[in-house]
């Protein structure tokens, strides 16, 4: 009980961090103005009229990714927000290895938040898991 208590707190502090990433860093700067935006927008090859849409969208999948009866949907809607960023960097010559680790921590927070996960990830069902068969 308690090694899934812990667990369960690793993961709500591990999503808290990707909350604050994601919302607190990465879409507060797509919101403000600040020197240099135009040009790293125009480098990404994306108009600024699209970044507070970007920006909106990010905000949405982390809430819904934090959301206990979300979280499953939230995971994937970021796992892809995440492609679209390593995709644009893949192209335009930028290290894009960082989309690709917050995109594994998503999963890792969620399974420790949601252990049926990480059977899911192992090909079983969420309750073979759990329940031994009797044989």
């Amino acid at each position: 009980m308690a090694n899934s208590r812990t667990r369960k707190i690793a993961g709500w502090i591990l999503s808290g961090l990707l909350a604050v990433m994601l919302i607190g860093l990465s879409a507060s700067g797509k919101f403000t103005e600040w020197e240099g935006k135009a040009e790293m927008m125009d480098k990404l090859g994306y108009p600024m009229d699209v970044i507070k849409a970007i920006g909106v969208v990010e905000v949405i999948v982390t809430l819904l990714f934090l959301i206990p009866q979300t979280s499953f949907v939230g995971a994937i809607l970021l796992t892809g927000y995440l492609g679209g960023a390593t995709a644009t960097h893949v192209r335009i010559g930028d290290p894009f290895f960082m989309p690709i680790i917050i995109g594994v921590v998503v999963w890792i927070a969620l399974g420790l938040r949601t252990p049926g996960i990480f059977a899911l990830a192992m090909g079983k069902r969420p309750l073979e898991s759990k329940v031994q068969t009797a044989e």
